[in-house]
C-alpha cells in the first residue's frame, strides 16, 4: 500500500498530527519552527507560532488546545488566547518531543536531549489542575504514545530502543508492567509516532524506514504503507468517519534538494477506522 501526497513540503520537521472536530479537521506541528499547522480546503496550510518548539498538540474539552512547548506546556483557550505555563525544567539542552492524552483527560508529553544523550529525558504528565508529574525516567527520545480502544493498554516508543513498548494502564496506577510489543532492533528501524485504530491495531511511523507499519493487537505485522520519502515521523486517523490515515514527514538534517518530498503531509485509505481523539480535561 502506498500513501498519497496531500501538501507540498511545507514543514522542516513535521510531527504529531491529530484530528479534531473542534478544529474542523487536522492539526500537526512543524516542531523546530515552533508552529502549529492546520489543514484547510484544497490542501491550504495555516500556521500559528507558539514558541521556540511546538512538540505536540491536543484538543481541550472546553475548546482550544493543550500544547507541548520547549520546556513545558501551553494552553490555547477557546477564543485563541495562548498562555504559556511555568517551565517544567530550566536546562537548555533538553526539549519536549511528543505527547497524547490518556482516557482520563490527562496530557502526557515526553522529552529528549537535543544531542540525544541516552537517558537524559523523561515522560511528563500535565494534570487538569495544572500540576505536572514525571511518569517515566531514563528516557532517550520520548515519542509516540496512544491507548487501546478500551483504555487498558498504552503503547509507547522510546525511539532509541528500537522497540515499541506496551503498558497496562488504569487511572490510579497509571502506566505499569512495561514490556516489548514489537522489537525492531534486528532491522535497526526507529519507531517514531504511533496511533491505535478502533480494532486495537497499532500503526507505527518509522523515522528511518520510509513507511508506516500496521501491527495487529497480538504484535503480528499486518500491513505496510510505503511513502516516497524516508523520514516518516507520525500518523493519525481523521477525515469522514476517521477512515483516513494522515502521515507526517521530516526533512531534518537533509541537504537542500535531497529527498524532495520530505516535509510533506501524506494520507492513505487503509480500510479501518481510528478512535476519536482523546481530549485534555484542563
Amino acid at each position: 500500500m502506498r500513501a498519497e501526497q496531500v501538501t507540498d513540503p511545507v514543514a522542516y520537521h513535521a510531527e504529531g498530527p491529530v484530528w479534531s472536530g473542534r478544529w474542523g479537521g487536522l492539526r500537526w506541528v512543524d516542531m523546530l519552527a515552533g508552529d502549529v499547522l492546520s489543514l484547510g480546503p484544497g490542501g491550504m496550510v495555516e500556521r500559528r507560532h507558539v514558541g521556540r518548539v511546538a512538540a505536540a498538540v491536543r484538543p481541550r474539552r472546553g475548546g482550544g488546545a493543550v500544547i507541548g512547548v520547549e520546556r513545558g506546556f501551553a494552553l490555547e483557550d477557546a477564543d485563541g488566547t495562548l498562555r504559556t505555563l511555568p517551565e517544567v525544567w530550566s536546562a537548555p539542552g533538553v526539549r519536549m518531543n511528543e505527547g497524547a492524552c490518556d482516557p482520563d483527560g490527562r496530557f502526557y508529553c515526553g522529552s529528549m536531549a537535543y544531542d540525544q544523550t541516552p537517558g537524559a529525558a523523561k515522560l511528563y504528565r500535565l494534570n487538569p489542575d495544572g500540576t505536572v508529574e514525571v511518569v517515566l525516567e531514563n528516557v532517550t527520545v520520548s515519542n509516540g504514545l496512544e491507548w487501546s480502544p478500551d483504555g487498558s493498554l498504552a503503547y509507547y516508543n522510546d525511539t532509541a530502543t528500537f522497540q515499541v513498548s506496551v503498558f497496562d494502564y488504569d487511572r490510579e496506577r497509571g502506566l505499569t508492567n512495561r514490556r516489548p510489543f514489537v522489537d525492531l532492533r534486528g532491522e535497526e528501524l526507529r519507531p517514531d509516532g504511533l496511533t491505535v485504530d478502533s480494532r486495537g491495531g497499532v500503526w507505527v511511523a518509522l523515522s528511518n524506514g520510509g513507511a508506516v507499519r500496521h501491527y495487529a493487537p497480538d504484535g503480528r505485522l499486518a500491513d505496510v504503507i510505503e511513502l516516497p520519502t524516508k523520514k516518516v515521523t507520525a500518523c493519525t486517523f481523521g477525515g469522514a468517519g476517521l477512515g483516513t490515515l494522515y502521515i507526517t514527514t521530516s526533512r531534518e538534517n537533509l541537504e537542500p534538494g535531497e529527498d524532495p518530498l520530505a516535509g510533506s503531509l501524506f494520507r492513505a485509505e487503509v480500510g479501518v477506522r481510528g478512535q476519536p481523539t482523546r481530549e485534555f480535561a484542563g
